[in-house]
């Protein structure tokens, strides 16, 4: 018999429609599969079993009526627990939000539940998804299905975590600085950072508003398109919402698996690349790059000067609208509420207890520097001049979509590092990061997907961006990619599965 977590979304929901299988069928079979891996792995905050069966069991019954469904219906999916969702605890990984059960829904999740997607449960991250790596998470570490002792990435960790470890055939992750790539790039699976404004921001817990963007986290490129489609669009409760309807990815990726690039003007960014990255990394890429000249696409190298300064400016950006962002959780209105254990109990007081006891050290570390880059006499010389690079970002973005359709690079510099390796130094954990940042910076979408492994075993991500709403773009290359690497979720790119991932293997 057919073990129903190893199929992908697409081929779930082919079954589903033909009635070979039923989505309480499909949707048991993923809580027996968290439940037999959850104690090793620890991708979700909160599983939601009965909702899902529920759900199930209502899409079934349609489909036996002859209702006209949603493409995806009855296939699972998990979801990033920054995301509010009705009825379900939404924590953003903070103990400050402990127990905390929205009354309402984000967009996506409204979407995804319209649709019929069984919701699975809420997946850990780095608290309000400030991380690299899913350590700063107030409720424990996610362990990466390939190697338990090494991070998932971050600050999506969970729903990486819960889609290579076949818990979940789609997850919902958010993406401010990359946490939605970098997470895919080090578990072998595939991430999308949407267009900003593509996919609504309502109902997300905000971290920076100009920067973050749901988006999904799956094992195939198809996969991807097929659930991007699903949660993009215009959003009136959203004013940053872009009015273009969220169509042509499927096509793009059905079109780009016949690997055919003729025409195509592929641009390697020379600033992503060299020193700091790990040489089986830059082993991949290069075997990437040439797989896609064989498949007809010209590359070319590009220059983007102000990447260089992009990092240092991100983390001026983010930390000041952080600031601002989460001036809300103040032990007054909701969530946690500590009262000063001696002396007078006054909000000042209040507010200083519940931040203190409430926030991690990481959040703490980027509040702290925001509010300092706000400050009075300080905000043009570091939030005023992050802002200018950022522009400069966006300049260089322009030129080099005008040498090249897509830009690539490696997704992240290294494979997954060893849990507590780089957690007490926040320098060495941001740098992470510096592939994926600016293309939250310019608002354009970017893509990872798997292109092999290392010399040490573990999973390589090969990033490619393309101009903002075209984000068709990277369901066609990256279709393409994966079809010329044969890095299906069962393909070559495993050898083996992961020997968690893999059950029996």
């Amino acid at each position: 018999m057919t073990d129903l977590t190893r199929l992908t979304a697409a081929e779930l929901a082919d079954r589903l429609t033909a009635r070979e299988v039923t989505s309480v069928e499909a949707t048991q079979a993923h809580l027996d599969r968290i439940a037999a891996v959850e104690p090793a792995v620890h991708a979700f905050l909160h599983v939601a079993g009965e909702e899902a069966l529920a759900t199930a069991a209502d899409v079934d019954a349609r489909r036996a009526a002859g209702e006209d469904l949603h493409a995806l219906a009855g296939v699972p999916i998990a979801v990033k627990d920054v995301v509010v969702t009705r009825g379900l605890p939404t924590t953003a990984g903070s103990r400050i939000l402990e127990g905390w059960v929205p009354p309402y829904d984000a967009t996506l999740v409204g979407r995804i539940k319209a649709a019929g997607l069984p919701i699975l449960g809420k997946t850990n991250m780095d608290e309000f998804a400030m991380g690299s790596s899913t350590e700063h998470s107030g409720y424990g570490n996610t362990h990466n299905p390939w190697d338990l002792d090494r991070i998932p990435g971050g600050s999506g960790g969970g729903s990486a975590a819960a889609v290579a470890a076949y818990e979940a055939p789609l997850a919902i992750g958010t993406d401010t600085g990359g946490s939605i790539r970098q997470p895919a790039a080090v578990t072998g699976t595939v991430g999308v950072k949407p267009t900003y404004g593509s996919v609504s921001r309502y109902g997300l817990i905000a971290l920076a508003s100009s920067l973050d963007q749901a988006g999904p986290c799956t094992r195939t490129v198809l996969d991807s398109a097929l659930l991007h489609e699903l949660i993009g669009g215009h959003d009136p409760l959203d004013s940053t919402s872009l009015s273009d309807p969220a169509t042509g990815y499927v096509a793009a990726a059905r079109a780009g698996a016949g690997a055919d690039l003729r025409g195509l003007r592929v641009g390697v960014i020379r600033e992503l690349q060299g020193e700091g990255y790990q040489p089986g990394v830059l082993a991949r890429f290069e075997e990437s790059l040439e797989a896609l000249r064989g498949a007809g696409a010209e590359v070319v190298e590009v220059s983007c000067p102000s990447f260089a300064y992009a990092l240092a400016a991100y983390y001026l950006i983010l930390p000041a609208e952080a600031s601002s962002n989460l001036a809300k959780f103040d032990g007054m209105r909701f969530g946690l509420r500590v009262e000063p254990s001696e002396g007078p109990v006054t909000a000042e007081r209040v507010m200083a207890a519940t931040r203190g006891q409430g926030f991690g050290d990481e959040v703490k570390r980027r509040v702290i520097l925001g509010t300092y880059a706000l400050s009075a006499g300080y905000y043009d010389a570091y939030y005023g001049s992050a802002q200018k690079v950022r522009t400069l970002t966006q300049r260089d973005f322009a030129a080099a979509f005008e040498a090249a359709d897509v830009l690539v690079s490696p997704t992240a510099p290294t494979t997954a590092f060893k849990l507590g390796e780089k957690l007490d130094d926040p320098l060495a954990m941001y740098l992470n990061d510096v592939a994926t940042i600016p293309a939250n910076l310019a608002g354009v979408p970017g893509m990872s997907l798997p292109n092999g492994l290392s010399d040490d075993g573990l999973p390589v991500g090969f990033q490619i961006l393309a101009p903002a709403r075209e984000d068709a773009r990277l369901y066609r290359v990256g279709a393409a990619l994966e079809a010329l690497l044969e890095t299906s979720w069962e393909g070559p790119l495993l050898g083996r599965a992961p020997e968690l991932a893999g059950g029996a293997a």
